[in-house]
């Protein structure tokens, strides 16, 4: 039989990567919670309208990376390729209008279909933070600036550059969108073909090509900020304001973009080259036209997405496991009479780690195996006169203890709670 393999582009989370990830969306979630986001989870699927209507039929995601397929009932299903469009799609059925500002902070797995390299793979995970119902620059700050303190306190907000860019508002967009349409199209047989048909429905995508040529033609591109008018000038004016207030370092990035027609305003990335290539690690922005394309009300929003594989990596953290207290009873009251001390030292929040089988030597070697920081050594002698030995498996110190006393003898021992 072949040896069985994860599906290309996913891969198993054993315990210790898994443990560096739940430390990223534990620091993620509490940072977030003193913001007053609060976290929230939607399907892992939804109906292919959602992300097809939010993310634009011609985008490269909808287009090509969607894992969409037909269910038994006959609906078109595809599985979550971002977050903000899912939370966008249950502030509108569950009537969240009232509760704006709705702020919402969610952590999960997404999938497209795409090439498998460092940090991307076809299944990845996210931590998402999203304010909905807020129009006031303010909120760009606040959404910015938590991701900032969750890069600080993961230690690599020094390892990141804030790059920035304003995309206006509807009416600046109109008229950077008919330059761009007047530039390219007299560069038109100098695009690649994906950039030829994205010029008449969606030519703010060309700036986002990956092709060499068109990313050459795009360095003379017409700047979005040539057009900006005095509304979403002064709108850009007051984030700056507010992220230089928080002493919030960036750099205004030009070109800098959104593709799609319901994004306004901020555009935000948090990249870094500590992985290799250039790439980011949180990145969002503002999307005023969003829900009410979903069918919604007209509602504006602003959010960004992390990427907690790279995010990982960066950081470089390990979310160790607690050290376990190793149970080594010897003979065959000691093995019933361990089974209700393990069960009270985990009560107590210890970790309590016991070998089934075994003599003293091989159970002692199993404790160390398991990183123990102590040993309780027990058999019928010590049970009959209600004690125990307790070793300090670092320093080989060992002491008699109470049965009643255990707990308050282990105090010391902090890394083996949880």
């Amino acid at each position: 039989m072949a040896k069985l393999q994860p599906v290309r582009g996913t891969h198993d989370l054993l315990p210790d990567a898994f443990a560096a990830h739940a430390e990223v969306i534990a620091t993620a979630r509490r940072v977030s919670a003193t913001y007053g986001y609060r976290e929230m989870a939607t399907p892992i699927f939804e109906f292919t309208d959602v992300f097809a209507r939010s993310m634009g039929e011609t985008s490269d995601v909808v287009s090509k990376e969607m894992y969409s397929f037909d269910d038994r009932g006959g609906d078109s299903i595809t599985l979550r390729p971002e977050y903000t469009a899912a939370i966008c799609r249950a502030f509108i059925s569950n009537g969240l209008q009232q509760s704006v500002p709705y702020r919402a902070f969610g952590a999960g797995p997404m999938f497209r279909y795409e090439r498998p390299q460092k940090g991307r793979q076809r299944q990845f995970h996210q931590i998402d933070v999203e304010i909905i119902g807020a129009p006031e620059p303010a909120a760009d700050v606040e959404v910015i600036a938590v991701g900032a303190e969750i890069l600080n306190s993961l230690n690599v907000l020094h390892k990141t550059v804030l790059n920035l860019n304003t995309l206006g508002d509807p009416e600046s967009r109109d008229a950077y969108r008919a330059a761009l349409v007047s530039y390219f199209s007299d560069h038109r047989e100098q695009l690649s073909k994906d950039s030829q048909d994205r010029l008449g429905r969606n030519p703010l995508r060309i700036l986002d090509s990956k092709d060499e040529g068109d990313r050459k033609l795009g360095e003379d591109a017409p700047l979005f900020g040539d057009y900006l008018n005095q509304q979403s000038q002064d709108f850009f004016g007051t984030v700056l304001f507010g992220l230089d207030t928080l002493g919030i370092a960036y750099e205004i990035n030009p070109r800098l973009v959104r593709g799609l027609d319901y994004y306004t305003h901020t555009a935000f990335e948090f990249v870094t080259d500590a992985l290799g290539a250039q790439g980011a690690v949180i990145a969002g922005g503002r999307y005023d036209g969003l829900i009410q394309q979903l069918g919604g009300p007209a509602t504006p929003g602003i959010g960004w997405a992390g990427g907690i594989e790279r995010l990982a990596m960066l950081s470089g953290v390990t979310g160790e496991a607690p050290q376990p207290i190793a149970l080594i009873p010897i003979g065959e009251t000691a093995e019933t009479e361990a089974l209700k001390i393990g069960q009270s030292l985990r009560r107590d929040g210890f970790v309590v780690d016991q070998a089934f089988r075994g003599n003293l030597g091989k159970r002692m070697k199993r404790a160390d195996k398991a990183g123990a920081v102590a040993a309780l050594i027990f058999g019928d002698d010590e049970l009959a006169r209600g004690l125990v030995q307790i070793r300090n498996l670092a320093t080989g110190e060992q002491n008699e203890v109470a049965l009643e006393n255990i707990s308050a003898a282990l105090a010391s021992f902090d890394g083996s709670r949880v």
